[in-house]
């Protein structure tokens, strides 16, 4: 059988960076084309990765429950491109969440990543979440993600195409989930226009993926692109 190998670099195609293209394509696309990828987190610790399991996708300002919804801040200023960066919010006061802008520069949308199996350095994650009992918890919601993989606000911005191997964040190949094994559905606590969008992706049985929780209305005015389930 033949193995797949970039012709640069001889490296399998499971091990090589996705490309800026792979981001370039409507967000509808991107999503659940990044079920099985792996994202890569190098800490001064050492590197985590994991495996994507579940994502959300949001459209910009075409899509009430997006941060861009009411168009360009500085807070989602990232959002608008160019694509294959992270977005990196802080909600609730408490939990940062991680985006990747896809998409042509302007349009503003974004995957939300929601969980994921932590495939190698699973030691380092633990103590950054106590409160898992399991391996398959370390990151299942997007909250803990981001809290097994220290990723913070000083990530916002980050070009996860870079090619550079000791980048902070990337993303590899990995095993791309064949659609039959997708499964998809409303997005976690969005409410209003875009509840019932079935923009949330997700590997079929797998144990990583975070249950579903529908809209419950909050006091605060912020249009939020995580719900309190991720934390």
């Amino acid at each position: 059988m033949n193995d797949p190998r970039s012709a640069s670099g001889g490296r399998p195609e499971a091990d090589r960076r996705l490309p800026r293209v792979f981001f370039e394509r409507p967000v509808l696309e991107v999503a659940p084309d990044l079920l099985g990828r792996i994202l890569v987190r190098n800490t001064p610790l050492g590197p985590v990765e994991l495996r994507l399991t579940e994502v959300e996708a949001y459209a910009g300002e075409q899509d009430p429950g997006s941060h861009a919804y009411r168009g360009r801040t500085g807070r989602n200023a990232v959002m608008f491109g160019p694509p294959g960066h992270a977005y990196v919010y802080f909600t609730y006061g408490m939990w940062h969440c991680l985006n990747l802008v896809c998409g042509p520069p302007g349009q503003a949308s974004g995957v939300l990543l929601r969980a994921g199996e932590v495939v190698r350095g699973a030691e380092l994650c633990r103590p950054r979440r106590p409160s898992a009992r399991r391996d398959t918890e370390l990151a299942r919601g997007p909250a803990r993600l981001a809290t097994a993989l220290d990723i913070d606000g000083s990530l916002n911005g980050t070009d996860v195409c870079d090619g550079d191997p000791g980048a902070a964040l990337s993303i590899r190949h990995g095993a791309p989930v064949d659609e039959r094994g997708v499964r998809t559905g409303p997005r976690t606590g969005v409410g209003g226009d875009g509840a019932e969008h079935p923009w949330r992706f997700w590997i079929a049985s797998d144990p990583t993926v975070s249950p579903y929780r529908p809209h419950r209305p909050r006091r605060s005015k912020d249009r939020l692109d995580v719900p309190a389930s991720g934390s």
